[in-house]
């Protein structure tokens, strides 16, 4: 469990400013190999974070709800080459966009050339994008909108385009199983994996344990404290709280292939079609940066690496120059709030590295990302 060189790092990290606070956890098929944490719960008490504070995973939510909808798809109860309307008949109004004027605010489209599948929505090639990434959409999407009276961006299954189909895909996962998607998850995923702190809503008594938001500027961290009652809306793009150790549980699932305490929870088939490309020839790309200082470029080797079915798929050649860090065919992805992780099939290893501020991809965050996963592999060679 203890490991001088990732904890020097962390705290080293933080004293320097890179992160007012981060939790690193380290896991391998069976048990936990190191769990550390530096730097303050908030500003107001400044008292040393403990390893099982709770973070705002945000993004990392969509690998959780995939494994549901999938699921789902084991169980025969949806399909992935359906059309995503035959569970929510809404989305048939979906059209393409062909024309947008700035100077009017005025916007031409057409029906696509196909349905978007479930598969589409599992693998963000439906068309369906977030609006904060794309000047045109912010332009039409006014925030009333249903998401199907928002244009896509193309046509489904042409190219990765990254948004909250996820979020539909919750949506489809509760009107197909009759329960609210938190209650699903919390049934079918969080209890098995013994995920104890995670949900879309923290019980008062936890409350001190969530850490609070900053926003990384030119005159250093501004802290956003947390408000009186902590939870989300239940999407299933976004939404979830969780911990360093919870987030591990979740890993060990795909490490072991499916099985938790000698029970089957999922199959390894399922496990291994979300854990490999899906995407073909299809490369995830590099988003730009995002005005308000919500984003950097994002996110690490996009421009070569695929996309399974909620997953980044790590594609050679790898992003260390020496070869070293994660294996060819590691899984990933991450948050808003600078929450990441990765699960690396040939080493046997998961890693969660979690923090809480704005932007993501902040130059301090990668620094302190990239310096747990160089010592992770030094460590183990």
């Amino acid at each position: 469990m203890n490991d001088p060189a990732l904890h020097g790092f962390l705290d080293a990290a933080v004293a320097r400013g890179l992160a007012p606070a981060v939790v690193a956890g380290v896991v391998d098929a069976e048990r936990v190999m190191c769990l550390h944490a530096a730097g303050t719960p908030d500003g107001a008490r400044g008292s040393p974070l403990a390893a099982d504070a709770i973070f705002r995973i945000a993004s990392m939510t969509k690998p959780i709800t995939s494994l549901a909808a999938m699921m789902l798809v084991e169980d025969a109860a949806i399909g992935l080459e359906e059309p995503a309307a035959r569970y929510l008949p809404e989305l048939d109004r979906l059209c393409v966009l062909t024309a947008f004027d700035a100077a009017i605010g005025t916007w031409d489209s057409r029906p696509p050339r196909r349905a978007v599948t479930i598969r589409d929505l599992l693998t963000h090639t439906s068309g369906i994008a977030y609006s904060f990434l794309d000047p045109r959409l912010a332009a039409i999407d006014d925030g009333k909108k249903s998401r199907a009276d928002v244009p896509l961006l193309h046509d489904p299954g042409e190219r990765f385009s990254y948004g909250p189909g996820t979020a539909i895909l919750g949506s489809i996962v509760a009107q197909v199983s009759g329960e609210p998607l938190d209650d699903f998850c919390r049934t079918r995923i969080f209890e098995p994996l013994r995920m104890i702190d995670t949900g879309y809503a923290v019980p008062a008594e936890k409350r001190d344990r969530v850490v609070t938001q900053w926003t990384h500027g030119a005159g250093g961290f501004v802290e956003h404290p947390n408000a009186p009652i902590i939870a989300s809306r239940g999407r299933g793009d976004d939404g979830l709280l969780s911990t360093a150790a919870d987030y591990g549980r979740f890993m060990q699932l795909f490490l072991n292939g499916g099985i938790v305490n000698g029970a089957r929870l999922v199959s390894d088939e399922t496990l291994g079609a979300m854990t490999s490309n899906q995407i073909g020839a299809l490369r995830i790309g590099l988003h730009p940066a995002v005005s308000g200082a919500i984003a950097r470029p994002f996110p690490l080797g996009g421009e070569k690496d695929a996309f399974g079915f909620g997953f980044q798929i790590e594609t050679p050649p790898r992003r260390s120059s020496d070869g070293g860090g994660r294996s060819a065919g590691s899984v990933s992805w991450s948050g808003i709030f600078n929450t990441y992780f990765w699960i690396d099939f040939h080493a046997q290893i998961g890693v969660a590295v979690l923090m809480q501020f704005l932007p993501a991809h902040d130059a301090g965050a990668i620094e302190i990302l990239e310096g747990v996963e160089r010592i992770v592999y030094e460590q183990r060679n």
